[in-house]
C-alpha cells in the first residue's frame, strides 16, 4: 500500500521486452532515505511494481506484464512519480492507494490560479460512481482532492509543493495520466452490489449500480 505522497520524480532508462512483460530500468533524480532492497514495492507513477534488481544506490530495475503496460502509461512515458511502501509506523498523510491503476485519463486543461495550477482531467464513465467531491484520487500515483466532477470531468487544484516533487506540472493537455480511485468507494460498490439484490419474491428496481449510486440511491 502506498499513501500518494510523492518523494520525488525519476526517469524510465531503458524498456527491454520480452514475451509477456517487459523489463523496465528506473532511475531516480533524489536518494533514497534508506536503501532499496530486492523484492520491495514502489508505486511508479502510481504503479506498484516489485524491484528485482539493484543498479547502483538509487536505480532499480522491475517487470511490468503486458496487462499493465496496455493500461497504464509506462509504456509510453519516460518521467515518473516515485513511492516507496507504506510503513505501519508512517503518518497517513495522503489516502490508502494500492498501486493497482484503474484507467487511463486525460489533461484537458491546465490554468494558473495564483501559485496553484487549475488542471481539468477526462476519465471512462464507468468511473464517475467512484469520484466524488472532496473525495481522493491518484493521478500518476500522487494523491489529490477532487474539487468539482461532472459524469466524466473532474477539476482538481495542484499546490506548488505537488508541482515541485512531481511530474503533473510538466503534463501537457491531451496527455495521458494513470488514475486510481479510492480503494473504498470500490468495496462499498462490491457490498451494494450483492446488498441491494431483491429477494427471490422481491421485484428489482431495473437500475445498475452506477444509476442507483449517480442517483443517491
Amino acid at each position: 500500500m502506498f499513501t500518494g505522497l510523492v518523494l520525488g520524480t525519476g526517469r524510465i532508462t531503458a524498456r527491454r521486452s520480452g514475451r509477456d512483460e517487459t523489463e523496465l530500468t528506473v532511475e531516480p533524480d533524489f536518494e533514497w532515505d534508506e536503501p532499496l532492497v530486492v523484492g520491495e514495492s514502489v508505486a511508479v507513477s502510481g504503479v506498484c511494481l516489485t524491484v528485482t534488481t539493484l543498479q547502483g544506490p538509487k536505480s532499480f530495475t522491475a517487470y511490468a506484464s503486458s496487462e499493465t503496460l496496455k493500461v497504464t502509461t509506462l509504456a509510453r512515458e519516460n518521467l515518473v512519480n516515485l513511492e516507496r511502501a507504506l510503513k505501519l509506523s508512517e503518518r497517513l498523510g495522503g489516502h490508502l492507494v494500492s498501486g493497482h491503476v484503474d484507467a487511463l485519463g486525460r489533461l484537458e486543461s491546465q490554468t494558473a490560479r495564483g501559485k496553484s495550477l487549475k488542471c481539468i482531467f477526462s476519465f471512462p464513465r464507468e468511473l464517475a460512481p467512484y469520484i466524488v467531491p472532496k473525495g481522493s484520487i491518484a493521478v500518476d500515483g500522487v494523491s489529490l482532492t477532487v474539487n468539482e466532477v461532472t459524469i466524466d470531468r473532474m477539476t482538481i487544484n495542484i499546490i506548488p509543493q505537488t508541482s515541485s516533487v512531481t511530474t503533473l506540472s510538466g503534463l501537457k493537455p491531451g496527455q495521458q495520466v494513470n488514475l486510481e480511485t479510492d480503494i473504498l468507494g470500490r468495496y462499498v460498490k462490491r457490498l451494494l452490489e450483492f446488498g441491494l439484490k431483491p429477494a427471490a419474491n422481491e421485484p428489482s428496481s431495473g437500475l445498475t449500480i452506477e444509476e442507483l449510486i449517480l442517483n443517491g440511491f
